[in-house]
Protein backbone atom coordinates (compact mmCIF):
# COMPACT_ATOMS: atom_id res chain seq x y z
CA UNK A 1 0.00 0.00 0.00
CA UNK A 2 1.23 3.59 -1.00
CA UNK A 3 2.65 5.63 1.78
CA UNK A 4 0.67 8.85 1.43
CA UNK A 5 2.51 12.37 0.70
CA UNK A 6 2.71 14.42 3.52
CA UNK A 7 1.01 17.90 3.54
CA UNK A 8 0.58 20.81 5.11
CA UNK A 9 -2.72 21.50 6.32
CA UNK A 10 -4.84 24.67 4.52
CA UNK A 11 -5.85 27.26 6.48
CA UNK A 12 -7.77 30.74 4.82
CA UNK A 13 -4.90 32.45 4.79
CA UNK A 14 -2.49 29.70 2.61
CA UNK A 15 -5.21 28.51 0.57
CA UNK A 16 -4.93 28.76 -3.09
CA UNK A 17 -8.33 30.36 -4.43
CA UNK A 18 -7.31 31.36 -7.87
CA UNK A 19 -6.35 28.32 -10.71
CA UNK A 20 -6.28 26.07 -7.59
CA UNK A 21 -5.80 23.23 -9.94
CA UNK A 22 -2.66 24.44 -9.72
CA UNK A 23 -2.29 24.34 -6.00
CA UNK A 24 -0.27 21.93 -3.77
CA UNK A 25 0.12 21.58 -0.59
CA UNK A 26 3.03 18.87 -0.50
CA UNK A 27 5.93 19.53 2.17
CA UNK A 28 8.33 17.73 -0.96
CA UNK A 29 7.20 20.07 -3.61
CA UNK A 30 7.39 23.59 -1.25
CA UNK A 31 10.08 22.34 0.52
CA UNK A 32 12.01 21.60 -2.99
CA UNK A 33 10.85 25.43 -4.37
CA UNK A 34 12.26 26.64 -1.11
CA UNK A 35 15.64 24.93 -1.07
CA UNK A 36 16.46 25.83 -4.61
CA UNK A 37 15.23 29.17 -4.72
CA UNK A 38 18.63 31.75 -4.03
CA UNK A 39 16.58 34.89 -2.41
CA UNK A 40 13.88 34.36 -0.40
CA UNK A 41 11.67 37.31 0.27
CA UNK A 42 10.83 37.18 4.32
CA UNK A 43 7.71 39.58 5.41
CA UNK A 44 7.01 40.76 8.40
CA UNK A 45 5.10 43.15 10.68
CA UNK A 46 7.70 46.09 12.41
CA UNK A 47 5.50 47.40 15.94
CA UNK A 48 7.00 50.99 14.91
CA UNK A 49 5.33 50.78 11.36
CA UNK A 50 2.11 51.27 9.30
CA UNK A 51 3.23 49.11 6.40
CA UNK A 52 4.59 45.39 6.42
CA UNK A 53 8.52 45.11 5.72
CA UNK A 54 9.59 42.55 3.21
CA UNK A 55 13.11 41.50 3.33
CA UNK A 56 15.28 39.36 0.76
CA UNK A 57 17.14 36.90 2.59
CA UNK A 58 18.94 33.57 2.31
CA UNK A 59 17.87 30.84 4.20
CA UNK A 60 17.11 27.40 3.64
CA UNK A 61 15.29 24.07 4.96
CA UNK A 62 16.27 21.56 7.20
CA UNK A 63 16.75 19.65 10.71
CA UNK A 64 18.97 20.02 13.04
CA UNK A 65 17.71 17.44 15.70
CA UNK A 66 17.35 14.94 12.08
CA UNK A 67 20.07 15.89 9.53
CA UNK A 68 19.45 13.11 7.51
CA UNK A 69 15.76 14.56 7.20
CA UNK A 70 14.21 14.06 3.46
CA UNK A 71 12.62 17.10 1.82
CA UNK A 72 9.07 15.21 2.03
CA UNK A 73 9.38 15.63 6.28
CA UNK A 74 8.75 17.77 8.52
CA UNK A 75 11.51 20.43 8.75
CA UNK A 76 12.28 24.18 10.06
CA UNK A 77 13.65 27.56 7.80
CA UNK A 78 16.80 28.74 9.11
CA UNK A 79 17.37 32.41 7.45
CA UNK A 80 20.98 34.03 7.71
CA UNK A 81 21.34 37.35 8.84
CA UNK A 82 23.18 40.22 10.81
CA UNK A 83 22.64 40.29 14.26
CA UNK A 84 21.53 43.45 14.23
CA UNK A 85 19.41 43.96 11.85
CA UNK A 86 16.00 45.19 12.18
CA UNK A 87 14.34 41.72 12.05
CA UNK A 88 16.50 40.12 14.20
CA UNK A 89 15.94 42.77 16.74
CA UNK A 90 12.74 42.39 16.46
CA UNK A 91 12.56 38.56 17.10
CA UNK A 92 14.53 39.34 20.23
CA UNK A 93 12.64 41.78 21.53
CA UNK A 94 10.09 41.20 24.51
CA UNK A 95 7.54 42.89 22.13
CA UNK A 96 7.39 39.81 20.20
CA UNK A 97 7.54 37.37 22.73
CA UNK A 98 3.35 37.79 23.98
CA UNK A 99 0.96 35.44 22.74
CA UNK A 100 -2.01 37.10 20.66
CA UNK A 101 -4.62 36.41 18.17
CA UNK A 102 -1.95 36.88 15.39
CA UNK A 103 1.11 35.16 17.43
CA UNK A 104 -0.10 32.34 18.89
CA UNK A 105 3.47 31.19 19.45
CA UNK A 106 4.81 32.77 22.83
CA UNK A 107 8.52 33.89 21.80
CA UNK A 108 8.27 33.65 18.40
CA UNK A 109 7.79 36.23 15.84
CA UNK A 110 5.17 35.98 12.58
CA UNK A 111 6.58 35.75 9.64
CA UNK A 112 5.86 35.00 5.76
CA UNK A 113 8.45 33.63 3.41
CA UNK A 114 8.25 33.78 -0.30
CA UNK A 115 10.00 31.63 -3.24
CA UNK A 116 9.87 32.28 -6.49
CA UNK A 117 11.33 30.87 -10.01
CA UNK A 118 10.65 31.85 -13.20
CA UNK A 119 10.68 28.88 -15.75
CA UNK A 120 9.59 30.43 -19.33
CA UNK A 121 8.00 33.52 -20.87
CA UNK A 122 4.07 32.32 -22.38
CA UNK A 123 3.47 33.74 -25.93
CA UNK A 124 -0.13 33.68 -26.96
CA UNK A 125 -2.39 35.06 -29.36
CA UNK A 126 -3.53 37.72 -27.77
CA UNK A 127 -1.60 40.18 -24.53
CA UNK A 128 -4.57 39.04 -21.95
CA UNK A 129 -3.33 35.64 -22.60
CA UNK A 130 0.24 35.89 -22.08
CA UNK A 131 1.66 34.16 -19.22
CA UNK A 132 4.76 32.73 -17.25
CA UNK A 133 5.70 29.21 -16.62
CA UNK A 134 6.91 29.66 -12.88
CA UNK A 135 6.65 27.77 -9.53
CA UNK A 136 5.84 29.41 -6.60
CA UNK A 137 5.72 28.86 -2.63
CA UNK A 138 4.37 30.48 0.51
CA UNK A 139 5.38 29.58 4.12
CA UNK A 140 3.77 30.61 7.41
CA UNK A 141 5.40 30.24 10.25
CA UNK A 142 7.00 31.46 13.57
CA UNK A 143 10.00 32.79 14.07
CA UNK A 144 12.81 32.77 16.73
CA UNK A 145 16.96 33.22 17.33
CA UNK A 146 18.57 30.18 17.38
CA UNK A 147 20.84 30.36 20.49
CA UNK A 148 22.57 26.97 21.13
CA UNK A 149 25.92 27.48 19.45
CA UNK A 150 26.03 24.15 17.79
CA UNK A 151 22.45 24.50 16.20
CA UNK A 152 23.68 27.94 15.10
CA UNK A 153 26.74 26.36 13.59
CA UNK A 154 24.65 23.62 11.79
CA UNK A 155 22.30 26.62 10.33
CA UNK A 156 25.32 28.04 9.20
CA UNK A 157 26.49 24.92 7.20
CA UNK A 158 23.49 24.23 6.26
CA UNK A 159 22.93 27.62 4.14
CA UNK A 160 26.81 27.69 2.90
CA UNK A 161 26.28 24.20 1.71
CA UNK A 162 22.99 25.57 -0.42
CA UNK A 163 24.86 28.14 -2.01
CA UNK A 164 27.72 25.93 -3.02
CA UNK A 165 27.88 22.24 -2.24
CA UNK A 166 31.15 21.71 -0.81
CA UNK A 167 32.30 25.65 -0.21
CA UNK A 168 32.04 25.07 3.56
CA UNK A 169 34.72 22.01 3.80
CA UNK A 170 36.90 24.19 1.17
CA UNK A 171 37.11 27.58 3.04
CA UNK A 172 38.46 28.65 6.46
CA UNK A 173 35.91 26.92 9.02
CA UNK A 174 34.97 27.18 11.45
CA UNK A 175 33.83 30.79 12.05
CA UNK A 176 35.96 32.52 14.52
CA UNK A 177 34.16 34.43 17.82
CA UNK A 178 33.81 37.67 16.07
CA UNK A 179 31.70 35.63 13.16
CA UNK A 180 29.42 34.08 14.84
CA UNK A 181 28.35 36.83 17.29
CA UNK A 182 28.38 39.41 14.42
CA UNK A 183 25.86 36.48 13.23
CA UNK A 184 22.11 35.48 13.39
CA UNK A 185 20.17 32.93 12.68
CA UNK A 186 16.55 32.70 12.46
CA UNK A 187 14.62 29.06 12.74
CA UNK A 188 11.48 29.60 11.77
CA UNK A 189 9.23 26.68 12.88
CA UNK A 190 6.33 26.42 9.78
CA UNK A 191 2.65 26.36 10.45
CA UNK A 192 1.68 25.67 6.99
CA UNK A 193 2.58 26.74 3.23
CA UNK A 194 1.39 26.54 -0.36
CA UNK A 195 2.58 25.87 -3.78
CA UNK A 196 1.38 27.29 -7.10
CA UNK A 197 2.97 25.79 -10.73
CA UNK A 198 1.95 26.91 -14.00
CA UNK A 199 3.73 24.59 -17.16
CA UNK A 200 3.06 23.52 -20.53
CA UNK A 201 2.54 25.85 -23.51
CA UNK A 202 0.17 28.85 -24.84
CA UNK A 203 -3.68 28.57 -24.14
CA UNK A 204 -5.60 31.14 -25.91
CA UNK A 205 -9.64 31.62 -26.18
CA UNK A 206 -11.57 29.42 -28.48
CA UNK A 207 -12.70 32.58 -30.70
CA UNK A 208 -8.91 33.08 -31.09
CA UNK A 209 -7.69 29.84 -31.85
CA UNK A 210 -11.02 29.45 -34.71
CA UNK A 211 -9.48 32.52 -36.58
CA UNK A 212 -6.71 31.15 -39.11
CA UNK A 213 -5.95 34.43 -40.09
CA UNK A 214 -4.47 35.72 -36.63
CA UNK A 215 -2.68 32.33 -36.25
CA UNK A 216 -0.76 32.91 -39.10
CA UNK A 217 -0.09 36.59 -38.36
CA UNK A 218 1.11 35.93 -34.11
CA UNK A 219 3.94 33.56 -33.34
CA UNK A 220 2.87 31.87 -30.33
CA UNK A 221 5.18 29.79 -27.71
CA UNK A 222 7.34 29.48 -24.72
CA UNK A 223 10.65 31.15 -24.45
CA UNK A 224 12.59 28.87 -21.75
CA UNK A 225 13.86 30.86 -18.83
CA UNK A 226 16.84 29.78 -16.29
CA UNK A 227 19.46 31.34 -14.58
CA UNK A 228 23.19 30.61 -15.67
CA UNK A 229 26.29 30.01 -13.44
CA UNK A 230 28.57 32.27 -15.15
CA UNK A 231 32.42 31.82 -15.71
CA UNK A 232 34.02 32.03 -12.52
CA UNK A 233 36.52 35.55 -12.11
CA UNK A 234 39.23 34.96 -9.78
CA UNK A 235 39.25 37.77 -6.82
CA UNK A 236 41.98 40.39 -6.93
CA UNK A 237 44.21 38.05 -3.82
CA UNK A 238 43.02 34.46 -5.61
CA UNK A 239 46.37 32.25 -5.05
CA UNK A 240 45.14 29.59 -6.45
CA UNK A 241 45.73 28.90 -10.37
CA UNK A 242 42.60 26.42 -10.94
CA UNK A 243 39.26 26.55 -10.64
CA UNK A 244 38.46 24.03 -7.78
CA UNK A 245 36.50 20.74 -9.69
CA UNK A 246 34.22 21.12 -6.87
CA UNK A 247 33.29 24.42 -7.82
CA UNK A 248 33.28 24.04 -11.87
CA UNK A 249 31.39 20.90 -11.64
CA UNK A 250 28.81 21.51 -9.41
CA UNK A 251 28.44 24.46 -11.91
CA UNK A 252 28.06 22.79 -14.88
CA UNK A 253 26.00 20.49 -13.81
CA UNK A 254 23.69 22.85 -12.26
CA UNK A 255 24.00 24.68 -15.47
CA UNK A 256 23.16 21.44 -17.50
CA UNK A 257 19.88 20.78 -15.31
CA UNK A 258 18.71 24.03 -15.35
CA UNK A 259 18.35 24.64 -19.36
CA UNK A 260 17.05 20.77 -19.71
CA UNK A 261 14.28 21.16 -16.61
CA UNK A 262 13.11 25.00 -17.92
CA UNK A 263 12.91 23.31 -21.31
CA UNK A 264 11.04 20.31 -20.41
CA UNK A 265 8.33 22.69 -18.92
CA UNK A 266 7.28 23.38 -22.18
CA UNK A 267 5.83 20.16 -22.80
CA UNK A 268 4.74 19.33 -19.50
CA UNK A 269 1.07 20.02 -19.52
CA UNK A 270 0.43 18.40 -15.96
CA UNK A 271 0.43 21.70 -14.09
CA UNK A 272 -0.82 23.73 -16.89
CA UNK A 273 -4.83 24.85 -16.68
CA UNK A 274 -6.65 25.48 -20.15
CA UNK A 275 -6.72 29.38 -20.29
CA UNK A 276 -9.81 30.84 -19.72
CA UNK A 277 -10.42 34.54 -18.81
CA UNK A 278 -6.88 34.92 -17.22
CA UNK A 279 -3.66 33.23 -16.10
Amino acid sequence: MPIRELEYPTEPYSTVKRLNDRASYALETIHQIVNTCPILHVSFQPSNSPFPAVLPMIGQMGSFKRPSADLDEVLDLYLHGYVSSRLMNLARTPASSGSSESNPEPGRLPITVAATHLDGLVLALTPNSHSYNYRSAVLFGHASLVTDPAEKLYAMELITESVVPGRWAHSRVPPNAAEMQSTSILRVKIATGSAKIRSGGPHDERGDLEDEEIKRKVWTGVVPVWSVLGEPVPGGYNQVAEVPEYLEGWRRHVNREAEEFAKEQVLNEGTARKKTTEE
